[in-house]
């Protein structure tokens, strides 16, 4: 053996070595590879439940919607008609209400000049007087 080839053998044995060194943390990172693959995997199973109850929820909240939004149509529907009632009654019954008021007021004074045996007199307001200013001494 010449000296090239010695020094050959231990290049390749160094190299060995190096190679040797390095699969140690390349079989190491496999592994926490493999860990992460089955943790993504469990995951994966376990929010796939999730997210189907989650659909279910989301249609069930909206068919809920749905029904609140028709009952606030109608409770505005009869709040409208409720409106409309109260301003009927009040045309109807206001105007003559208040015809039968000052007929009533009318005879309510025809029988007051029955009574007192003469015309009915209107008292006029008359202004009050002013205190006469008092004497400085």
């Amino acid at each position: 053996m010449s000296g090239g080839d010695i020094a050959g053998l231990i290049a390749a044995g160094v190299f060995l070595i190096l190679v040797l060194l390095l699969a140690v943390p390349l079989l190491k990172l496999g592994g926490v590879l493999d860990e992460v693959r089955s943790g993504i995997r469990e995951s994966v199973d376990a929010i796939t439940p999730t997210l189907a109850e989650t659909q279910v929820t989301v249609l069930e909240a909206n068919k809920q919607l749905a029904k609140i939004d028709s009952i606030t149509t109608h409770v505005s529907e009869t709040t409208s008609n409720v409106s409309s009632l109260v301003a009927l009654t009040a045309a109807t019954v206001g105007g003559p209400l208040i015809k039968l008021a000052g007929f009533s007021a009318a005879v309510r004074a025809g029988i007051s000049s029955l009574k007192s045996d003469g015309p009915a007199t209107v008292k006029s307001a008359s202004k009050p007087k002013k205190p006469k200013p008092r004497a400085t001494r």
